[in-house]
């Protein structure tokens, strides 16, 4: 298990703004990488009303769960590394006790029994390191849609947002309402 305290801004992007940006912040043309983001909710969206989410990431051959919960200006990540296995029994709505997930849950007042599988939502992300931040460019493709998004993540909210505003002036790129991966790969199921 590790723990981690993540910093973030992000804004929605059109395919254009999308191609303007991999042109001009990757000019070394690193090829994206996938990953795979397995999405967990209960019927009643018990995790989305605390504000939290829980995903399990399929990246390079490995698994990893990972719980988000609001804490102070930022989100607190509890991670755990799952093997392909249990990944197949989660996707099967086997949801397997992980003990510090499982903990996590417990003080969010949220049963292991109730938590089930919702989709996947596939990205192919390019992350470059700039102005002293991660700027990540995702496209994500879920329930017959396909997205774009700027995200800017710093060792402070404060930071991440700095930068985010610095690199839609300097591009001239609209600030948008930009829910979370998760949130948008569920508003496409309604």
């Amino acid at each position: 298990m590790s723990q981690e305290m993540e910093y973030e801004s992000k804004n929605l992007l059109t395919k254009l703004e999308y191609d303007t940006l991999c042109k001009y912040l990757n000019h070394t043309n690193i090829k994206p990488k996938v990953q795979i983001n397995y999405y967990f909710e209960t019927d009643n969206f018990a995790l989305k009303k605390q504000g939290a989410a829980l995903r399990i990431r399929e990246k390079n051959g490995h698994y990893v769960l990972t719980l988000k919960q609001p804490y102070q200006d930022g989100l607190l990540e509890t991670h755990n590394k799952i093997t392909h296995d249990t990944l197949q029994l989660w996707l099967r709505n086997e949801i397997t006790s992980i003990p510090n997930i499982d903990s996590k849950l417990n003080e969010l007042s949220i049963s292991r029994d109730k938590i089930k599988y919702g989709g996947q939502l596939l990205t192919e992300r390019i992350e470059v390191n700039q102005f002293d931040a991660l700027i990540v460019l995702d496209k994500s493709k879920y329930n017959h849609k396909i997205d774009y998004e700027l995200e800017v993540e710093a060792s402070s909210k404060e930071k991440a947002e700095q930068v985010l505003n610095q690199l839609l002036e300097m591009y001239q790129i609209e600030k948008k309402h930009t829910p979370n991966k998760i949130a948008r790969f569920y508003q496409s199921l309604q």
